[in-house]
Order: C-alpha cells, then structure tokens, then sequence
C-alpha cells in the first residue's frame, strides 16, 4: 500500500513522493479501498490468503492510526488473513511520537521500519532529512518498547564519507539492538537535485573503490554481528527477515495498490503486471471515476517473467533454486555460461542453488546480463 505524501522531498529520493500543504486522510483511504476491492475482483472466488501487508512511501507515518486500521479491516473482509500475518509500517523520525506509535499498533502494525539514513547532524542536513540524531535515536526508543520487530535504515558511501568513519557508524547503529538493517548505498538517481549537483560537480560520491571497501565493512560487521545480509542490502537476526520484501525476492505473488504502486499478480496461467496512476491527484480522480487508477495490465511473456525471477532471487543470500527455477518457466540456463561465471568466482553452485557470491553481488547486473542474454 503505497502513501505517496511525504513532509519534504529529500534530493536523493527518485520514489513517487509529493509534498502536499493539507492530506486528509479520508479522501485517500476511500481510494485505496476501492483499488484493494478491484484487486479483489481480478482475483475471482478463489483469492490467496494474506501473508503480508506493508505501508510504504512516501511517509506512511503521516497517516493516522485509525486510518491504517480501516485499510487493515477492509483487507480482512477481503481476504483471508494469515495467523501470523507481517503487518510493516514505514515511519520516519520526524513524524515519530508515543502516540502515533500506540495508534498503529492498535491499528493492528506489527513490524516498524524506521528511515533513519544517517547517524551525524550534518548528513542528515546534507540528505534533507527533517529530524536530527537526538530525534532519530529518541523515534528509534519508543519505536522498540512499542513494535516486537523494529528495522532501521541507513544510506552509505554518502559524499566524503571515509571507510573509517562508516565502521564507527555501523558498530552505533549495531548497539542500538534491532533485529533487522536496511543499509543501503546511495547513487545518484536521474532527475533528482543530487543528479543535477554531481552534474556540475558540487557533489561527489566515494569512487568504486572505496564504494566497494565499505560494501565489505558492512559485510564484516554485519556478520559479526549476527546480522548477516539476506539480501544484498538487508540484513537480520534469524528469523527477523522481513517476509514482505522476500516475497518480491523470491517473486511471488503481491498486490499493489495507492498512487504510483505496482503489482504481479497470478490470474490462472497468467502473470500480471500492474501500476497505477503515479499523481496523486489524478490517482484519485481516476478511482472516483472508474473505481481503480490502474493504468497498466501488461500479460508478462514467460521470457520477461522468468528474467524478473533471475533478477529478484540472484539478489538473496539463498541464491536461486535452479531446477525449481527451470520447471516453472520452462527455460533452461546456459550451463557453460554458469561454469564461465562460477571460474571468475562471481557465481557458485551449491546444491540445486545457483548463488551470487560477495564479489558477484558487486557486478550483479552485469551477471544477470551473463545468465539472461
């Protein structure tokens, strides 16, 4: 469920986020429950059951308690809902408080990701985040004595920072205890104001050496840690990881719904592939007028599906089932290309799985490109 209305846009972000003086809730909640009802009848007397929901942005934690109850309540008289649903909220640190936090958790929220992204006043200041470090760790407090399961994200190889300087970040961030890290490494998204300052030069980020020297830190710390990475820039204690995420990784089936928000969706034989009106404003008009903004149902051809699939799994720690892999799309890999692949030690088998190895997730496009053409 995509909330695409954030406080402030900050200039790395290329996400369907949009500044708005005035959100009433209301009016955006009866859209996502119209959207959530048209899903509903795609899928027919037959639908899945819930595994997990996620509120993503945007800012979700903008949205009242009540209202991620009535979205939460409309998903249940829709679909059945597992027992041990994963129920994830996005929250930043500058919309934090007890209060809002006790509302979600009434609401039903069970699992809080908190989008920290730096731990030093002037990096935050740098990346346009409203909230400070005092902020961001007192958020991080009641977001722990409130949620059983809390993620905090950070962004790394941000301008001028030293490997140095990124350890001594990870062993704070790592003391704070949360079962679950999303440590992502920025880049510079076309037509964003980071991409226009690296353009004339008034913003630099770390080479790809030092790039790759603080992958490898993340990697050291993390696993010392316990927290190894599951996938290339997420990382839990056992158990901890979010399933939400690994079901887009593992490429199952997920709905999406809210202003910009894209789907796949298993229709029969087929698979789907679904977005939405990405302006706020035209996403609710087009609900108002034809009780859904989707604006794309493109039938995937097995090809392109199964290249998703390479895609999303070769990103996990557990790498890909190959047989698994092969018997569903009814495509088989070039063997001497994963012998090819496996000598220059960015791919190994082990058992039926085909994994990515450390070296390999640094080049993974390029091996995805190896694999597919």
């Amino acid at each position: 469920m995509h909330w695409p209305f954030c406080a402030a846009k900050c200039p790395y972000c290329d996400f369907n986020s949009h500044v708005r003086s005035r959100i009433d809730d209301s009016e955006w909640v009866s859209g996502i429950i119209r959207e959530l009802e048209h899903v509903a009848a795609l899928q027919g007397c037959s639908p899945p059951v819930v595994e997990s929901i996620f509120f993503g942005g945007g800012t979700p934690s903008l949205m009242r308690g009540q209202s991620a109850g009535t979205i939460l309540d409309s998903i249940a008289k829709l679909w059945s809902i597992a027992s041990d649903v994963e129920i994830t909220l996005e929250s930043n640190p500058a919309s934090a408080d007890a209060a809002r936090f006790r509302d979600y958790r009434i609401a039903g929220v069970n699992r809080l990701s908190l989008g920290v992204q730096a731990l030093n006043d002037a990096d935050l200041k740098a990346l346009g985040r409203l909230h400070d470090v005092a902020e961001a760790k007192a958020a991080l407090g009641l977001a722990m004595a409130c949620f059983d399961r809390v993620s905090l994200d950070l962004i790394y190889a941000r301008p001028g920072q030293t490997v140095l300087q990124w350890r001594n970040e990870l062993k704070e961030a790592l003391a704070f205890g949360t079962d679950h890290l999303s440590l992502y490494q920025l880049t510079i998204e076309p037509m964003t104001p980071f991409a226009t300052l690296a353009r004339t030069g008034a913003l630099t980020i770390p080479d790809d050496d030092t790039a790759a020297a603080l992958y490898e830190t993340t990697q050291e710390l993390t696993d010392a840690a316990g927290i190894p990475a599951y996938e290339i820039s997420n990382h839990a204690k056992s158990g901890a990881e979010c399933r939400h995420n690994l079901l887009y990784w593992r490429y199952g089936d997920y709905a999406g719904v809210g202003p910009g928000a894209h789907g796949r969706l298993a229709l029969g034989a087929r698979r789907l592939a679904t977005s939405s009106e990405r302006l706020p404003e035209r996403w609710r008009a087009k609900v108002e007028a034809e009780g859904h903004a989707f604006i794309e149902y493109v039938e995937l051809a097995r090809e392109d599906a199964a290249r998703e699939h390479l895609l999303m799994n070769l990103r996990l720690a557990e790498g890909l089932d190959l047989l698994r892999y092969e018997s569903r799309w009814g495509i088989s890999l070039d063997r001497q290309r994963i012998a090819a692949l496996e000598c220059e030690r960015v791919l190994e088998m082990r058992g039926d799985r085909l994994v990515a190895t450390r070296s390999g997730r640094l080049v993974l496009n390029s091996v995805i490109a190896a694999l597919a053409d």
